[in-house]
């Protein structure tokens, strides 16, 4: 059985820039959908596929077209390439690209067991950070100004099995949906072999940053937020995860006709008109889950903390939800978090899942009729109601469609987000075997996943 401290063998360390002068020196502003995720820490993302061959044949015939793909599809998605250039206060921060700017792409060996690497049951959190790549650090400019790269690839090989693509990403740069547009256009011309860009020309990203209006100053209310972090970051990198050292990663699925008896269940008891989807009724059942394994986990409630309030972040994208139209292809960050509040003692009593979906389709329903409504709050709701330590978050969408980032190696075999181990995140995704189903990523301790695990079936059980 693979370990969780399992070393990596380095077979190569490169940089992939853009075809040389196919892009010109090009600075881009950062709107106020960008600034407050300096705060935050970047994004892990990890696809596996299938790979039944020696290491040999992967770097004498695989590797070559790899980067020469990901060269062309730099081309057309540059700002990855680029650096954020963050001045210190008051200066505004921005994306620079220069001729010849690269990403890292490093390639190494694992001996560890794939199938048990992307295994759904419970695995050391540890197991899956080897396989997510380092940026690199940049030293600070001469006037003070810290520069910051955006995106670092790593290939992880499974000699006769499997291979892993990793990256690590600054938030900053875009959002999900603009992530893998870029991971959908670089598996393309891979597929292609490197030649037939129609892929890529068919939706070429659009990096025009004034269809973002702000015309109530948004901007300078999310500058302050960038200037308090680059005051007191010390270190030229953004922040880091830190997750504790017992915890357990797993897998759950969550089939179409759970789902389905998900959406029939909240349908039928509603009193009201709420806004039911299978995002909003599966959200609500995992939240519910959470909640009930904590308290069974822990066992030290009280009637007062049965009072409290417990919250449920989720991303709400804003493209063609504005005043203003925003491309589909756009690129950058186009989301608004969403916290839903539901009392604890709601959560885990017997109407949980009602009142869950409840809370967190009004609070679509809400956004889609305030807009930006109360907007100077949003980041500091966010870190108030994330302190208090009673706080769910969603990383991740179905509607990214991560399985279907082909590289001609078939479809992943598992997409994994790193990062949601060093919070309460938890991850959703698409179900890779079955349309309609939903996979959901949670990490906790041993203690509390077997908790979870139990709940979880028993209620799919019960529906």
């Amino acid at each position: 059985m693979a370990q969780a401290n399992e070393k990596l063998q380095v077979l190569d360390c490169s940089h992939v820039s853009p075809p040389p002068a196919s892009v010109p020196t090009t600075s881009l502003r950062l709107t106020f959908f960008d600034l407050p995720w300096f705060a935050f820490p970047n994004i892990q993302r990890l696809f596996f596929y299938e790979f039944p061959y020696p290491t040999l044949y992967f770097t004498d015939t695989v590797l070559p077209l790899l980067k020469h793909s990901l060269s062309l599809t730099l081309q057309h998605f540059f700002p990855y390439a680029a650096k954020f250039m963050c001045p210190p206060p008051p200066g505004k921060p921005y994306l620079r690209y220069e001729d010849g700017d690269f990403v890292t792409f490093t390639v190494v060996e694992s001996s560890a067991d794939f199938n048990h690497v992307i295994a759904n049951y419970p695995r050391d959190v540890k197991l899956l950070r080897p396989f997510a790549p380092q940026l690199p650090t940049v030293p600070v400019a001469e006037d003070g100004t810290r520069v910051l790269p955006v995106i670092a690839f790593q290939v992880t090989l499974f000699p006769n099995s499997g291979i892993c693509i990793g990256s690590n990403y600054c938030h900053v740069v875009g959002d999900g949906k603009t992530f893998m547009h870029f991971m959908r256009s670089w598996s393309s011309v891979h597929r292609a072999g490197g030649g037939d860009l129609t892929c890529l020309e068919k939706s070429i990203p659009s990096w025009n940053k004034d269809v973002i209006k702000d015309p109530d100053g948004i901007e300078s209310l999310h500058l302050k937020i960038y200037w308090n972090w680059v005051a007191s970051n010390n270190e030229n990198s953004g922040p880091t995860h830190v997750a504790a050292a017992d915890k357990v990663r797993a897998t759950f699925l969550l089939g179409r006709a759970h789902v389905k008896k998900l959406k029939h269940l909240v349908t039928e008891a509603k009193s009201e008109q709420l806004h039911i989807s299978t995002f909003v009724v599966t959200c609500a059942f995992i939240w519910v889950c959470l909640i009930k394994s904590q308290e069974s986990s822990t066992r030290n409630s009280s009637d007062a903390d049965d009072n409290k309030f417990y919250y449920f972040q989720f991303p709400f994208d804003c493209r063609n939800r504005l005043e203003f139209p925003v491309p589909e292809t756009y690129f950058g960050n186009c989301l608004k978090p969403s916290i839903a509040e539901v009392q604890k003692s709601e959560l885990i009593g017997e109407n949980g899942i009602l009142l869950a979906a409840k809370a967190i389709g009004n609070k679509i329903k809400e956004i889609e009729n305030r807009g930006f409504r109360d907007v100077e709050s949003w980041v500091a709701t966010l870190m108030e109601r994330t302190r208090l330590g009673r706080f769910v978050s969603v990383s991740g969408s179905p509607k990214f469609y991560v399985y279907d980032v082909n590289f001609g190696w078939g479809r992943p075999r598992k997409v994994e987000l790193v990062h949601i181990d060093s919070n309460e995140t938890i991850s959703l995704a698409e179900c890779r075997d079955e349309q309609g189903g939903f996979e959901v990523g949670v990490a906790s301790n041993k203690k509390q996943m077997d908790e979870f695990s139990a709940i979880f079936v028993q209620s799919l059980k019960l529906l």
